[in-house]
């Protein structure tokens, strides 16, 4: 028996449930269902940002707000002029739901836990009459006459337009190069970097605001620097690992980093600063206090690498020592042997092709009444927000066109 629908939106996580809300909000009339293949719908909701949920980002322009995109920079510009930061804040505030900016930009709902949007689209989807139907796992997809047809292993359903909203899932990929789409062969986005080595082994917890380079490459980056039990994470970190996700995939995440901890000074300027150190604080130990921005802790331990004893003072600093201390300062060489996941807020580069995509409606160029929203496409973000925002902006512009 097949139940039929005007809409299905395939995916129970944030896109899909916003594509659903806005298009019957717009259209009341229209019968909309989601299907989802688990037991549970918006479980990423539940765990983003550390069970806060990250809502979005304070960056309201939209030429500025796409360059946080790694991969769909240039096709979310026209997208984020219809919906941007500032008109998710008061959908949400429109819906029952205030958000307020933290320090560094990211939004959070004002009771700082994701249940409250959890909430929100529950509810909302409940007095809207839309259908959430949960363990529904899509086995086949098929056009048939003007209609599409899905079926999951419990039920058949038919529907005039299809929504896929299904996240980084290879096997609703695979059934899309059945159809002709060219997916983008997925990698890892957002992990932090596995290292081992003496300088930071007792400094786990100690953060710095620095600049980072991958050997060979053209990737750079800056901002805190977090030092952890396997290595270094902090946003410094996670923007290379989003940005070089591709690169460094293909590298077998086996490369060299060039850290400066002291972020926009270079050799000249540090080697000039040290010499007058070594004028002004000629009896102090070199090691004790960091005349830096940063914690005494790693100061200590890289003037140890530089061959600099704990008991050397300033005024018997010899030149060669002076230059290994201005080399760890502003060129730290680390080996990375490996990645890991950057907490549950795990994220693919990779994805529909973006060329076969119209990015007015979000409708597929080779099927016509098949529309995407969220990561199921080729676009990704660094952390803060971003990736939610590319859910609520291709929901938002899959419902306006209907």
């Amino acid at each position: 028996m097949n139940q039929n629908f005007d809409i299905i939106i395939v995916g129970g996580g944030a896109a899909g449930f916003f594509t659903a809300i806005n298009i019957v909000e717009k259209n009341p009339k229209l019968k909309v269902a989601i299907l989802e293949r688990g037991s549970e719908v918006l479980s990423k909701v539940r765990v983003s940002g550390g069970g806060r949920c990250n809502v979005t980002h304070a960056c309201f322009e939209p030429n500025e707000l796409v360059k946080f995109y790694p991969r769909g920079e240039k096709e979310l510009r026209g997208p984020f002029h219809q919906f941007c930061s500032g008109d998710t804040v008061e959908w949400f505030s429109n819906h029952g739901v205030e958000l307020k900016i933290e320090e560094d930009g990211r939004m959070f709902p004002v009771s700082n836990s994701s249940q409250t949007i959890i909430d929100c689209f529950l509810q909302t989807t409940q007095k809207l009459g839309i259908a959430v139907l949960t363990g529904q796992s899509v086995q086949s997809i098929f056009k048939k006459d003007n209609c599409w047809k899905i079926e999951t292993q419990k039920e058949n359903y038919i529907a005039e337009k299809l929504v896929l909203a299904t996240g980084s899932n290879p096997k609703i990929w695979e059934m899309l190069q059945t159809f002709g789409h060219a997916i983008v062969n997925p990698v890892p986005s957002l992990f932090t970097f596995n290292i081992k080595d003496s300088r930071i082994k007792e400094l786990p917890g100690v953060s710095a605001i620095v600049s980072v380079k991958v050997k060979d490459t053209k990737l750079t980056s800056t901002g805190p620097l977090l030092i952890t039990h396997w290595g270094m994470s902090g946003p410094a970190i996670l923007k290379l690992s989003a940005w070089g996700a591709r690169i460094l995939f293909e590298k077998n995440y086996q490369f060299t980093i060039f850290v400066n901890w002291l972020n926009d000074l270079d050799a000249e300027d540090v080697e000039k600063i040290l010499k007058d150190l070594k004028q002004e604080h000629a009896k102090k130990a070199v090691s004790k206090k960091s005349p830096f921005d940063f914690p005494n802790r790693l100061w200590e331990s890289l003037v140890l690498a530089s061959n600099i004893s704990e008991e050397t003072k300033w005024a018997d600093l010899s030149k060669i020592q002076l230059q290994n201390l201005v080399s760890q300062l502003t060129n730290s060489s680390f080996q990375v042997n490996g990645k890991s996941t950057f907490k549950e807020e795990f994220v693919t580069a990779g994805g529909i092709d973006l060329k076969e995509i119209n990015f007015k409606n979000m409708e597929s160029k080779l099927h016509e009444n098949l529309y995407f929203a969220g990561e199921i496409v080729n676009i990704d973000a660094i952390t803060g927000g971003f990736n939610f925002q590319n859910a609520w902006t291709s929901g938002f512009i899959v419902a306006s066109n209907f």
